[in-house]
């Protein structure tokens, strides 16, 4: 199975690229918790830093996660299954006025 992850502004500095795909086995149930979990194994302090609040261990609630250009948010949150395909955007918070 593999998952395309996105990434944006801060993050695509701190990984160095704007997207990178994730092969993992087709018998594993694979979440949006798993590929953050191979993010911060793979990129390690920064990205956890950046990603984990470092008081509940969560995800920062600045940061939106959408699967296929659905919010986690409105499916599991970071239980949310994906499937081969899928593309993972994380993003960064939207300002504007």
């Amino acid at each position: 199975m593999e998952v395309k992850v996105r990434f944006f502004t801060t993050l695509r500095e701190i990984i160095g690229k704007r997207e990178e795909t994730f092969s993992l086995p087709d018998d594993e149930t694979a979440t949006v918790e798993t590929i953050l979990t191979l993010l911060s194994r793979k990129y390690g302090v920064p990205f956890t830093d950046y990603v984990y609040d470092p008081q509940s261990g969560q995800p920062r609630g600045f940061l939106q996660f959408l699967v296929n250009g659905a919010s986690t948010q409105t499916l599991l949150g970071t239980q949310t299954p994906l499937n081969n395909g899928d593309v993972l955007a994380i993003l960064p918070p939207v300002g504007g006025g």
